[in-house]
């Protein structure tokens, strides 16, 4: 079996941390190079999706099984809006399932004919456009924020959304208990539906709703993010290629959780081959080992930090 693992951003995240196992199967594979893209720019490479834009929005209403051919959708995640000189800066937020709902709500009725929201899950909301927009801005927020600029492509409907969100009773709520409100939506990701897509790996194993519709597009197994590497081992035939897209964002976690359980996996024969991605790297590096691999004992590991350098 051949387990193959996504994990952008896992060398920065590693900066000053020590993970035994994960460097230990980076340290004895073969270490290939390509050019740094962001995780969905390779998600959409891997897939081979036509065309320049990323249709995450779209995506992800698929993972969902309701996206219908021709229909133009937009991803427009909830975020937390400031004013700087001379442009906006845009925060993720925390948000619950209720204020989710009540905001979705009120935007569809004061946009009925134009555009309709669904929320995926609290952090992540779609839309369905009538018309098509066309986006200069068409990446998730960063971890670090995103910045939005006078004349961008969109700005009116922002602006709309800003208004509506500002005299929201769900953010009068969160401003009288010091939260931040939610003020303006993140608009990336826009486009129909991929009409087909190719994929290499029997099943896809993510959290990320986009990972899970790019599968459905491709006919592959999609497959929720269980706990940990033996509980998703559990749940693989002997043979196969299959995907997993993991979040960096607790490092010490993944290592426990899942790189020493793969490691094991890959001693005893459970998994012949283990490939980790890490995209975003400043080499877009890939690293891939076997079994055999790990008696290369002139390989010694190292910090995962010093693979950026």
């Amino acid at each position: 079996m051949h387990c193959e693992l996504v994990v952008p951003g896992l060398l920065a995240a590693a900066q000053g941390i020590r993970l035994p196992a994960a460097e230990l199967i980076l340290a004895k594979g073969r270490r290939t190079h390509s050019e740094p893209r962001s995780v969905e720019r390779w998600l959409q490479d891997a897939f081979e999706l036509e065309g320049a834009a990323f249709p995450a929005g779209a995506l992800t209403i698929l993972a969902r099984g309701a996206a219908a051919p021709g229909e133009f959708w937009i991803r427009a995640d909830p975020v937390h809006v400031q004013l700087m000189r001379d442009h906006l800066v845009a925060g993720a937020v925390s948000v619950s399932n209720e204020e989710a709902e009540a905001l979705r709500d009120a935007l569809n009725r004061h946009f009925a004919g134009r555009l309709e929201l669904h929320v995926a899950d609290p952090l992540r909301w779609c839309a369905r456009l009538a018309e098509p927009l066309e986006l200069r801005e068409d990446s998730p927020l960063g971890r670090s924020g995103g910045e939005l600029r006078p004349g961008a492509p969109g700005e009116g409907l922002l602006n709309e959304f800003q208004m509506l969100l500002h005299a929201h009773p769900v953010n009068e709520a969160r401003e009288a208990r010091g939260e931040l409100p939610i003020n303006s939506l993140w608009l990336w990701g826009a486009g129909p539906a991929p009409a087909s897509a190719a994929s290499s790996w029997q099943s896809v194993t993510a959290d990320d709703p986009v990972a899970l519709g790019l599968a459905q597009a491709a006919k592959s197994r999609g497959r929720a993010l269980p706990a940990s590497a033996s509980a998703w081992l559990e749940r693989l035939p002997e043979d196969g290629r299959h995907l997993l897209l993991l979040d960096a964002a607790a490092v010490a976690a993944l290592e426990q959780a899942w790189f020493a359980p793969l490691l094991a996996a890959l001693r005893s024969g459970r998994v012949g081959m283990l490939t980790v991605h890490v995209p975003d790297s400043r080499s877009g590096v890939s690293f891939e080992t076997i079994r055999g691999d790990l008696r290369r004992f002139w390989r010694r590991p190292r910090p995962l930090a010093t693979y950026e350098a």
